[in-house]
């Protein structure tokens, strides 16, 4: 009899068949446990998948008496409260990697999309602007990539496939990140320090308490109003209402964005503005990322239910 492995977030069915053919999922789509299954339904599981931006804490875990393992589907794990999964004894594992390559690729894309201007482009050829030689001072030349000073807060795996991206589009690297890493790019003391250097800032950190809101008004002032700033971490790094301030004051020139502090993102003045670039949080959205990701969660799964260490463990998630 297969196990039994609840998931807790709410994921698209196509994303749990490969999972379902190996594990009985029960499927909250997104609901309190409790709502859509019993307790006694609820006091054999062992195991869950949860997205890792959802909110985890102790009192969800006492749901699930037997809870020994948590799989987050994807990289991030900003949402668990790794202390109550510790004190639970309930190990912790993701999808490290798996999606580095696509996120690196959609974070380029909005960085040649904002500072090329392609969205204002694509309106003047729709809109007839062009056929009609309408002047447009969106349509002034931008600078080009050579030579463009390119930030990148946060060395992960994500980060360096960033880097290593733009850094083949003749773009100057820098970055700073919690510590140096073996890489071929200049190392910044601090984040104050990689926006002044940077016209670009790419977020490429990993969400927790200690980068909320680290990129506030004050490094957006610090990047200029030639600067422009790209996010596919997660939202809570940027303060948005800062964002939002400097983008309609002109005190940067634009922002990519994929994520957000609210998803998903409803319009607003965020959403009004002409010179972001915004795209529904799709940077680990490829076939080959969901195909990497879900060898992770099975891979975990498999183990912890054979009684074998995590090969995907959350590092620092060390149950007590």
């Amino acid at each position: 009899m297969p196990d039994k492995v609840l998931i807790f977030s709410r994921f698209p069915k196509a994303m749990m068949v490969r999972i379902g053919e190996r594990f009985e999922l029960m499927d909250t789509g997104g609901k309190p446990a409790r709502e859509v299954f019993s307790a006694e339904q609820l006091a054999g599981v062992r195991a869950m998948v949860t997205s890792g931006s959802t909110p985890i804490g102790g009192a969800a875990m006492d749901v699930l008496p037997k809870l020994g393992a948590i799989i987050c589907y994807g990289t991030g794990y900003d949402g668990l409260d790794l202390a109550a999964a510790a004190s639970r004894g309930i190990a912790v594992g993701n999808s490290p990697g798996a999606n580095a390559a696509s996120v690196a690729d959609i974070a380029v894309t909005l960085m040649l999309a904002v500072t090329r201007r392609l969205l204002p482009a694509d309106n003047y050829v729709r809109s007839g602007d062009w056929a009609a030689a309408k002047p447009s001072p969106l349509m002034r030349p931008q600078p080009g990539n050579p030579g463009r000073k390119v930030g990148v807060y946060g060395m992960g795996e994500i980060g360096r496939k960033i880097a290593a991206r733009l850094a083949a589009f003749e773009c100057d690297m820098a970055y700073f990140s919690r510590s140096r890493h073996d890489v071929p790019y200049q190392y910044m003391p601090s984040l104050e320090a990689l926006a002044d250097w940077c016209s670009v800032l790419m977020i490429a950190v990993r969400a927790g308490e200690d980068t909320n809101h680290a990129v506030d008004a004050n490094i957006l002032r610090r990047l200029g109003k030639d600067g422009c700033v790209v996010n596919i971490s997660r939202g809570s790094v940027i303060e948005q209402k800062a964002l939002v301030a400097a983008l309609a004051a002109n005190e940067i020139a634009g922002a990519g964005l994929d994520v957000y502090e609210k998803e998903p993102h409803a319009p607003d003045a965020l959403t009004a503005l002409p010179n972001v670039v915004l795209t529904p949080h799709i940077g680990g959205h490829t076939l080959d990322s969901h195909m990497a990701m879900q060898d992770c969660v099975i891979a975990n799964l498999e183990a912890f239910f054979a009684g074998k260490p995590l090969p995907h463990a959350v590092k620092g998630a060390v149950p007590a």
